[in-house]
């Protein structure tokens, strides 16, 4: 038997007819094929850019010190390839991002006149700052931008409908009348059903695609993670459980053993019975975690806790500290703020084992220097491991960077919670909305 059909095809400048002649085994490959394989992500070299305004939704969430210097630009980057390839294309880069949580509410400490500053001398060329993101003086801005100018727009999240579409279906239409297609470079940000990064694609059939940097993470997840080489070891750390349950589940069956560390670490071991005095936890997880520490036994899986602690009675960075056993416990009144030294010697010895590694948040107060040592010591012992290492997440990313050992992993994800529900789910919204304004349509 022999079948037929016309696909038509959406590209940046019309449409392409193609008729396919398929065999009835051909067909019957399609029916039983995984449905993601023939989703139509357009890529930014499949658009025509010159002359064209382009909005590009970058990640410039980048750490901030109390002057407003920039501490760590590797977000930043990170997008230079992208931003460049419109340049080069002769294409007009308008681009947005948000930085810290201000709420809806325009406040100077999260301004990115910072980041303007300083893609400037990384571009080495000038580039404009808005001082908001739509109105009428912003309009006026991008209508006189000129080939080879880049602009910057103020801070989505000084707008409430940036994180709350609902509140103002407006703000994303306003935000894509500022461009004549859209590219979203935003990796991290693309597990959220934000205007910026999901909505607004609807204006852009067919011009909509991604940028250099989300196709590089959705090509190393996917290649690495989705079929890891076995034993595949997952580490995964943070302040709470509640934000990573539902990957922690997903990786039953995934994974052959799972190392939990961070204030996440002290609501599984209340759930074992462990005294963890006045450390941060969440009691109304403590069944869900004993539950998940069941599954994980009946699945043959292993899940470790840490076996000692850096416990202090006051959290700043001269407090006294001393280190505790879980048979001992945490007292009452102190705080458990980092892994101690023999679970750091347990973790560094079940990594050697591993052909794979996730690793996923802190394991201890990382932003205090004294209580970021057993982070610190996991990062230097996992670059020893000849495995691929796929690390994802601000603090767990800066213990390699800060310890010179960049070169020494497979892949630092710009997504920290992007990477994990990528594993859970296999996609996220941002990268389902691009594939639906470039989709292929089979007659």
């Amino acid at each position: 038997m022999r079948a037929s059909c016309i696909l038509t095809i959406q590209h940046g400048v019309g449409y392409t007819l193609v008729k396919i002649i398929l065999t009835s085994s051909v067909v019957t490959k399609l029916l039983t094929y995984d449905t993601r394989y023939f989703m139509t992500r357009l890529s930014i070299s499949d658009l025509s850019l010159k002359g064209k305004k382009v909005l590009i939704r970058v990640d410039f969430n980048v750490p901030l010190d109390e002057t407003g210097t920039i501490t760590d630009d590797s977000r930043l980057e990170a997008s230079l390839p992208t931003i460049k390839y419109v340049l080069d294309q002769g294409g007009i880069p308008i681009l947005m991002s948000h930085l810290g949580r201000p709420k809806g509410v325009a406040k100077e400490e999260f301004s990115l006149n910072p980041c303007a500053k300083r893609l400037a001398v990384m571009l080495s060329a000038p580039v404009k700052m808005a001082k908001d993101c739509i109105g009428p003086k912003v309009e006026s801005l991008v209508k006189n931008l000129k080939q080879g100018e880049c602009l910057l727009l103020e801070n989505l999240r000084f707008h409430i409908a940036e994180e709350k579409p609902q509140e103002d279906p407006s703000f994303a239409k306003q935000l894509a009348e500022l461009g004549d297609c859209y590219i979203n470079d935003a990796f991290g940000t693309a597990h959220r059903k934000h205007s910026s990064t999901y909505y607004i694609v609807e204006h852009f059939p067919g011009k909509a695609a991604a940028g250099f940097l989300l196709e590089k993470e959705i090509n190393f997840l996917g290649e690495y993670l989705l079929k890891p080489r076995r034993p595949f070891y997952a580490i995964i750390g943070g302040a709470k459980v509640s934000t990573k349950i539902g990957v922690i589940k997903s990786l039953i069956g995934k994974i052959d053993s799972l190392l939990v560390g961070g204030a996440m670490a002290y609501t599984f071991l209340k759930a074992k019975g462990v005294s963890i005095g006045d450390s941060l936890h969440e009691p109304e997880l403590v069944d869900k975690a004993k539950g998940i520490m069941d599954s994980f036994e009946k699945a043959g899986v292993q899940l470790k806790l840490p076996k000692d602690h850096v416990i202090v009675n006051d959290i700043h960075e001269y407090s006294s500290v001393q280190v505790v056993d879980n048979d001992q416990g945490i007292p009452k009144g102190c705080f458990g703020v980092d892994i101690g030294p023999k679970t750091i010697e347990d973790y560094s010895q079940e990594l050697k084992n591993a052909s794979t590694v996730l690793w996923n948040g802190p394991l201890g107060v990382f932003e205090i220097q004294r209580f970021a040592r057993g982070t610190r010591a996991i990062a230097e012992a996992l670059a020893d491991v000849n495995a691929t290492k796929i690390v994802g997440g601000g603090d767990s990313v800066a213990a390699i960077r800060q310890g010179n050992l960049v070169h020494q992993f497979t892949h630092l994800s710009t997504g920290g919670g992007a990477s994990l529900e990528y594993i859970e789910f296999g996609t996220l919204p941002g990268i389902e909305a691009l594939e639906t304004a470039g989709k292929a349509e089979i007659i």
